[in-house]
């Protein structure tokens, strides 16, 4: 089964965070692919339930601190709730995805995940003041 890079970048180009995923189709629609990393880090989490989650949104009731999230001791992420959430910042423009160096556009677009494939992720942060 290929494994699709996925990397967490700032605009400049710093990569925040880096985490492989199994694919086992080659071509899916980016909505989908969201939707995979989104579970698998949560069911990450959730197995340890230690530390900070390191997730593309933010989780209900979960504090922002360096590097991640920090939740209440002994509590899940609804894995659905965070794809709804990941989904809505993408279709709000809250981040960025490029496949392969280009730009996905829509949740719908078909998108070519084959061997040695790599999907970034840019998080926008909002203005201050404006």
């Amino acid at each position: 089964m290929p494994l699709l890079t996925i990397l967490d970048e700032t605009a400049s180009g710093s990569i925040l965070h880096r985490l492989e995923l199994e694919i086992d189709q080659e071509m899916l629609t980016v909505g989908e692919l969201i939707a995979r990393r989104v579970h698998d880090e949560v069911a990450a989490y959730n197995a340890r339930q230690t530390g900070t989650f390191q997730g593309l949104v933010q989780p209900t009731e979960s504090e922002r601190v360096l590097n991640g999230y920090r939740l209440r001791p002994s509590q899940l992420i609804d894995a659905e709730q965070q794809v709804y959430r990941a989904l809505e910042a993408f279709q709000q423009n809250s981040f960025f995805v490029l496949i392969n160096d280009r730009q996905a556009e829509s949740l719908d677009e078909e998108v070519w995940l084959g061997e040695g494939a790599t999907a970034s992720f840019l998080k926008l942060t909002p203005l201050v003041g404006g």
